[in-house]
């Protein structure tokens, strides 16, 4: 089932005629995954190469949970699902956002068939905004109260370089919610290897 709906997704074209680049869904899914993320949309890098978070996004990505690219790229263990599915082209003042189309379309089918998602990170106000209820106006604040929605959520900044400002200026993000975070994926991936006795 899950198999079939990601040929689906991936041959999507219906919004090919409004993309730059033309259309590319990414994701990436798999019945057993324990953490799903949901991210913006695709950049550039990630459009050509069709590997989701293949940027220095994704390398600070890992780097706040602690995993290396074999566990970040397994689907058994991780699901990634962005807002917009394909790369939105170029705005005046970076990436335009995701297109509105994707979510209401596909995110519902996705999660039907991955019973075992433990935990939801959620990168950006777009995924923000669509998953969470009664949430603050805005990012820094939504992230702020992250213990409202955690475990099951996790509000998160983009790990884009251009928020290293944002970073410094939030502290408290790397000190409290990145150990929670890491501590909470780690021990539900573990428990999904298997045991070597001994």
């Amino acid at each position: 089932m899950l198999e079939k709906l990601l040929s689906e997704i991936r041959s999507c074209k219906l919004c090919e005629p409004e993309l730059e680049l033309g259309a590319n869904p990414v994701i990436q899914a798999n019945q057993e995954a324990r953490l799903l993320i949901v991210g913006q949309a695709p950049g550039t890098r990630v459009h050509k190469t069709s590997i989701p978070w293949n940027d220095p996004s994704g390398d600070r990505l890992r780097n706040w949970l602690e995993i290396d690219k074999d566990i970040f790229y397994d689907p058994t263990q991780i699901a990634i699902m962005p807002m917009g599915l394909c790369y939105p082209g170029k705005g005046k003042s970076g990436d335009l956002p995701p297109r509105k189309e994707c979510a209401p379309l596909w995110h519902t089918k996705v999660l039907e068939l991955l019973p075992n998602i433990e935990m939801t990170l959620l990168i950006g106000q777009y995924a923000q905004n669509y998953y969470l209820k009664d949430k603050p106006e805005t990012l820094t604040e939504t992230v702020k109260a992250w213990d409202k929605w955690a475990p099951k959520y996790i509000p998160l900044p983009h790990p884009s370089p251009r928020n290293t400002l944002w970073l410094r200026r939030n502290e408290w993000f790397e000190r409290d919610v990145v150990p929670y975070m890491r501590e909470h994926v780690q021990r539900f991936l573990a428990e999904k290897q298997p045991r070597h006795p001994g």
